[in-house]
């Protein structure tokens, strides 16, 4: 995943720009998971808004299943991850990026 993609364009005390980007958390399998076979049109952003009512959190998915290449399109046929239980992600996400 492209490290830059959702990062925070800043200032230096200068004024000089430069990116603060975002690191995400491993997503270690849990029991709990959902599995899903992909049809033609899925979309990570999709996906995320149907199980956790957010297309924002698609980079769960992604990360889940190490599908890092910023694409938002799993091939038809493509069985995916879905992590239910995401409230320890988004703590560390939260924590680690917010701490920086």
């Amino acid at each position: 995943m492209d490290r830059y993609q959702n990062g925070t364009i800043l200032k230096t005390e200068d004024g000089q720009p430069y990116y603060k980007s975002k690191f995400y958390p491993n997503i270690p399998v849990s029991e709990n998971d959902f599995y899903i076979i992909t049809s033609e049109g899925d979309r990570l952003d999709s996906l995320a808004n149907s199980y956790y009512r957010d297309s924002t959190l698609w980079w769960i998915i992604a990360m889940a299943n190490n599908t890092t290449n910023g694409l938002l399109f799993p091939a038809p046929g493509t069985q995916l991850r879905i992590p239910i239980n995401i409230g320890n992600i988004l703590t560390q996400y939260n924590n680690f990026n917010n701490a920086r």
